[in-house]
């Protein structure tokens, strides 16, 4: 049996290994000399972050989904999209970036949560999230379900204070309750906003749709801090009429990312918990995130990728190339 070369870069975009030369980043496996198909399936194939000891960004996985209300599997999501992920080339032609050679990103393996108890896992998460945070300036974090995104605003406002929130998804996520539980996959921003963990002043919903329970959902998500452009005002105004709506409301604020995967149409991502029709294409979203690579991002989720639901790797292939442009609109320039 021939061994798995180790990976090592001394440019950080073509790597073979897993100890950076003179500094420089360490990049992912070189796929000229290991097939794309072969070894193990950290993000992109970037290196471990025990193997560079600190990272710019670290990518890690949550892979917990007992806060679903309708279709579960989430929890397999991170190992998902790892394998969707393979394909990922270390140049962004769309934003002109080396994102894995002018900065270092490495693969921070998964976060753990109890899978039995949710306020038992909300607390490990952040706890999880804090202790990455001294080996990684700033997190991207693969779910799992949006539940997730409760404990990773709690560590990222330790450090920034209330944040921007720019959360595309179908759905809110701003209500109260589920069988009276106040933390699920449809109350993190809710229970954010309430915490004083966002800036409710500079945040926003894209690509709401769909039925709601009634008319005061929305008149509450306004009262918590979020102004919304729905998928219906992207269709009817356009992808750069979205992005002008995004970049004002934000500013200059330190900006947290949080998108649910369910935010694209079934077509584009067929593989989630809660889908709904009229959505996003793939293609919108990738140039919605472009378009924020100047401002102050400090760390980012996505989630609700449930593979049982995944023809083809469909939705997961979208959820890698949305890291992917994430991690992009991190490097610096």
């Amino acid at each position: 049996m021939q061994p798995i070369p180790p990976a090592d870069s001394n440019d950080g975009a073509r790597g073979t290994g897993a100890a950076s030369v003179g500094g420089a980043p360490v990049g992912p496996v070189d796929a000229s000399v290991v097939p794309r198909f072969a070894g193990i399936a950290t993000f992109a194939r970037l290196p471990r972050l025990d193997e560079v000891g600190r990272a710019d960004v670290a990518v890690a996985g949550v892979p917990f989904d007992s806060g679903v209300s309708y279709r579960p599997g989430a929890r397999f999501g991170p190992a998902h999209v790892r394998e969707a992920s393979r394909l990922l080339r270390p140049y962004n032609p769309a934003q002109d970036v080396f994102p894995f050679g002018s900065q270092q990103v490495a693969d921070a393996g998964d976060i753990i949560g109890n899978p039995f108890d949710i306020a038992a896992a909300v607390d490990e998460i952040e706890a999880g999230a804090r202790e990455l945070r001294t080996r990684a300036d700033r997190l991207v974090v693969i779910g799992g379900d949006h539940t997730i995104a409760l404990p990773l605003l709690r560590a990222v406002h330790a450090e920034h204070g209330p944040v921007a929130v720019l959360h595309f998804d179908a759905h809110l996520d701003t209500w109260d309750t589920y069988f009276g539980a106040p933390t699920t996959h449809g109350t993190p921003f809710r229970r954010a906003s309430e915490e004083g963990l966002i800036d409710l002043t500079a945040s926003m919903h894209v690509g709401i749709r769909g039925p709601l329970y009634a008319k005061s959902d929305l008149e509450d998500d306004e009262r918590l801090g979020f102004a919304i452009v729905s998928s219906e005002f992207v269709e009817e105004h356009g992808v750069p009429a979205a992005i002008d709506r995004i970049r004002a409301r934000i500013g200059d604020k330190p900006l947290y990312i949080s998108i649910d995967i369910d935010v694209l149409d079934p077509s584009h991502a067929p593989g989630t918990g809660t889908p709904e029709a009229g959505g996003l294409t793939s293609r919108e979203l990738l140039r919605m995130l472009r378009a924020l690579a100047d401002l102050r991002i400090v760390g980012a989720d996505v989630v609700e990728v449930a593979p049982a639901y995944d023809h083809a790797q469909v939705t997961a292939v979208a959820a890698s190339h949305v890291v992917y442009e994430l991690l992009s609109a991190m490097a610096p320039r």
